[in-house]
């Protein structure tokens, strides 16, 4: 098969294995969200997790290729690594759902929501039980975007190992290299505009009373995206 015919496939497929996986953008869009991250935070985020993603099954194909595995060999790992990422999202979101429950009722809580051009809309939270001292949850150093780096990383691109690489690898180091290329730009690509663009929109929702269940909605939605993952096979 041709490099340009195998360059045009892996676009393809990096558009629409992203595009048909709302486990590909759902959690980024939720946890923007939930915790006030900026436009250009929460690109970068999706962007790295992306190539965490991405890096990560074209680091098994690679080993592959070198070693002389058979393709249906990292299909198996490439399966195992999928069921776990879609575990991990279930128990990610779902201890966020059970923390975010807790914050909601946690004492006399007010949301006031400013909105100000080109950012997220931005929440202060006034506590009737802390004499209504600011929380300003945004300058609280969290893990959030660790965590879904690591699940990114488990989560493997199914249709790249033997769709992609090894059909590459027959003709140059430098096919190899341009397929993957093509497939992790427009994976990332397609990731990053669809959490900006889903996130642009919950932001131009008047969701105002439902400020005090953003962290809960956000674990919702991951535990939600792990379920899909993991007994719908999305």
């Amino acid at each position: 098969m041709d490099v340009q015919i195998l360059a045009l496939t892996a676009a393809s497929l990096g558009f629409f294995h992203t595009l048909l996986g709302p486990d590909h953008y759902v959690p980024f869009i939720a946890m923007a969200r939930a915790r006030r991250w900026t436009y250009r935070k929460t690109g970068l985020i999706t962007a790295a997790c992306g190539l965490g993603h991405v890096g990560s099954s074209v680091l098994l194909g690679f080993i592959g290729v070198f070693i002389g595995a058979k393709v249906t060999s990292l299909e198996k790992i490439e399966a195992f690594r999928g069921s776990l990422a879609g575990w991990l999202l279930i128990a990610f979101g779902l201890l966020y759902f059970v923390w975010g429950l807790k914050k909601a009722y946690s004492g006399r809580e007010h949301w006031h929501v400013h909105d100000h051009p080109g950012l997220p809309r931005h929440s202060h939270k006034h506590s009737h039980a802390e004499a209504h001292a600011h929380v300003h949850a945004g300058k609280k150093a969290n893990i959030t975007p660790w965590i879904l780096f690591t699940i990114f990383v488990f989560g493997p691109c199914e249709p790249l190992i033997p769709l992609l690489i090894y059909p590459a690898a027959r003709h140059s180091a430098g096919g190899v290299a341009a397929v993957t290329g093509v497939f992790a730009l427009c994976t990332v690509a397609t990731m990053t505009g669809m959490v900006l663009g889903g996130l642009r929109g919950v932001d131009l929702l008047p969701a105002r009373k439902m400020e005090r269940y953003a962290h809960a909605l956000a674990g919702f939605s991951v535990l939600a995206c792990g379920a899909a993952v993991s007994f719908m096979g999305v």
